[in-house]
């Protein structure tokens, strides 16, 4: 049976948690909660130490932990470092961690942590307030000079103030309400201040990264192999995690292999554990086999296609809408996916918080589509391609191998516009032609794009043009964009940073969703989850609110 984690969508605070903004300030307090229930199987005690053998289709390039978004990344980085605070996967609830309580003041520019006693990075600093301060400062304001980047998840900044060795004031220039929630995922897990000494091109050396999690790196063997031992001392998971103290497990390695075949047929013949990134079509196989699937939800920006409107072929709205109405997710689901991957009924999963239904807005209609594009200018030329004052209809795509069944998708797209005359080629590309094309409008005028994030913040750091900029707007990183910027959707996604009434901040969501959808900047296709195939006698291996795995309760039972 597949098993998919529960969303309840937009979270209620836990039993004693606190997270009110509107009124006065008040203290986050631990919660008592039930137990992860990821395996259902026989009542069998546990078993401490063993090997896991982990399967990866691509390898991490960079574990500084704000541009550790990358599955491969983060699914290491989420085994190395611990977080001020943890998400619960099945409440969503923001519950206490390397932070014991915390107060916000009411309109979310101010926040105090206090912390853990006793928690050290594996090099034996201390995790205390000077430590965090560090952490925070630099993911807060980045580091020009050793090129770190300002973290997406972490907006209106100021500052940092050491209370005292336990406790820790952030100060904001502007109401950051995404914060606490921001202090839960991978962008912010802690490392140690020798860390964050190195230059951001000596973080893909994940020997170099050194945090205050349960495993810690003992081998590397870059592009192929990683080598996690447990470390014998750690005290200090999540307070409501139902496994406390060390790893179960001794060694978890990780074996990076980008052959679909050969993930699956390792776990299926017991050379290996658990594997990521499966196909969708495998899944029933698998299943049959009496091994198990997983298929825990990524709650944030729907697996898409998005428009650069700087590109003049898709500068006029008709043509967007065009191809969004000549766009059948339908067809792509069935054809090539699984009930794990639900059409898109917005830009953001019906599990993402603030989602509202725009169906109405998508449907599949290629009479519109090619009506819309006959009233923009566009004619069938002599070859099938449409054509306007001699320029043919001819668009290009990179794939994303970070998705799952790109390729195929994009194909398979591509020739639903061929139907209506639009030409759309799907490039592989190696990683640093297509890194540096897809910041060009001209060359790269759709892109796939995805993001998971359980807050409502992660429709703005998809779109907002200082963040991930996935529309090409001209104040970004891009200095191929000349012109395309829109005002009116830039001061919704400010708002949804700045909004501490909670409510209010839902509703600004709705707006997006509903501007990018009416301005048809995007596609949505499909929920995109992140699926793994476990062995039959893996055991208590969790997944953080987006998917991401955490072998900290891991185990093997007996053969």
């Amino acid at each position: 049976m597949t098993r998919r984690i529960p969303s309840l969508g937009f979270h209620t605070p836990a039993p004693g948690v606190s997270m009110t903004l509107s009124r006065r300030s008040l203290i986050a307090a631990p919660a008592l909660l039930p137990a992860l229930a990821f395996d259902a199987q026989a009542q069998v005690a546990p078993v401490r130490g063993g090997t896991l053998i982990y399967l990866e289709q691509q390898t991490y390039s960079n574990l500084y932990p704000p541009a550790g978004g990358h599955y491969p990344a983060g699914g290491v980085l989420n085994q190395i470092t611990d977080k001020l605070t943890w998400q619960n996967p099945q409440t969503l609830a923001i519950e206490p961690w390397i932070a014991e309580s915390w107060t916000i003041n009411a309109d979310a520019t101010e926040y105090v942590f206090k912390l853990r006693p006793g928690v050290t990075f594996s090099d034996g600093a201390k995790l205390d307030a000077e430590a965090v301060a560090k952490n925070y400062d630099t993911y807060g304001r980045g580091n020009r000079e050793l090129r770190h980047s300002v973290s997406e998840v972490i907006t209106n900044y100021d500052r940092s103030e050491v209370i005292d060795p336990l406790t820790i004031r952030f100060l904001f220039k502007a109401p950051s309400p995404g914060f606490l929630q921001g202090t839960s995922v991978i962008g912010s897990g802690l490392v140690s201040p020798a860390t964050l000494a190195l230059p951001f091109d000596q973080m893909g050396d994940a020997t170099k990264i050194i945090g205050s999690g349960p495993f810690v790196v003992t081998r590397q063997v870059l592009g192929r192999e990683l080598v996690l031992n447990a470390r014998p001392d750690y005290a200090w998971g999540p307070k409501t995690h139902p496994h406390q103290g060390r790893a179960l497990l001794d060694t978890v390695r990780m074996i990076v292999n980008g052959e679909d075949s050969v993930r699956v047929g390792a776990v299926l013949s017991g050379q290996a554990h658990v594997a990521r990134q499966i196909p969708a079509f495998d899944e029933a196989r698998i299943q049959g086999r009496g091994f198990q699937v997983f298929a825990p939800p990524t709650r944030g920006v729907n697996n898409s296609i998005t428009f650069r409107p700087d590109n003049p072929l898709v500068a006029d709205i008709r043509v967007r809408r065009a191809l969004l109405h000549g766009t059948n997710a339908q067809e792509v689901v069935e054809t090539l996916l699984s009930p794990n991957y639900p059409r898109a009924t917005s830009v953001i999963a019906a599990t993402a918080q603030g989602h509202v239904n725009l169906s109405d807005r998508l449907a599949y209609d290629p009479v519109l589509a090619a009506r819309l594009l006959e009233e923009a200018g566009w004619t069938h030329g002599p070859n099938g391609v449409r054509t306007k004052e001699g320029q043919e209809l001819a668009l290009a795509a990179y794939e994303s191998p970070n998705y799952a069944r790109s390729r195929d998708t994009m194909q398979l797209i591509a020739q639903q516009w061929g139907r209506l005359g639009v030409k759309l080629s799907v490039l592989a590309g190696d990683l640093g032609s297509r890194a540096v094309d897809s910041l060009d409008p001209a060359k790269t005028p759709i892109a796939p794009a995805m993001v998971g994030r359980a807050d409502p913040d992660v429709i703005r750091s998809n779109y907002y043009p200082t963040t991930r900029n996935m529309l090409l707007q001209t104040g970004g990183v891009s200095r191929k964009v000349q012109s395309f910027s829109d005002p009116t959707l830039n001061a919704q996604l400010d708002a949804i940073a700045s909004e501490p009434d909670q409510a209010k901040r839902l509703a600004l969501v709705a707006e997006v969703q509903r501007t990018l959808i009416d301005q048809a900047y995007v596609i949505p296709l499909f929920e995109e989850p992140q699926v793994f195939a476990g062995s039959p006698r893996l055991r208590g291996m969790d997944f953080e609110a987006v998917g991401r795995p955490s072998f900290y309760g891991a185990w093997l039972a007996p053969r």
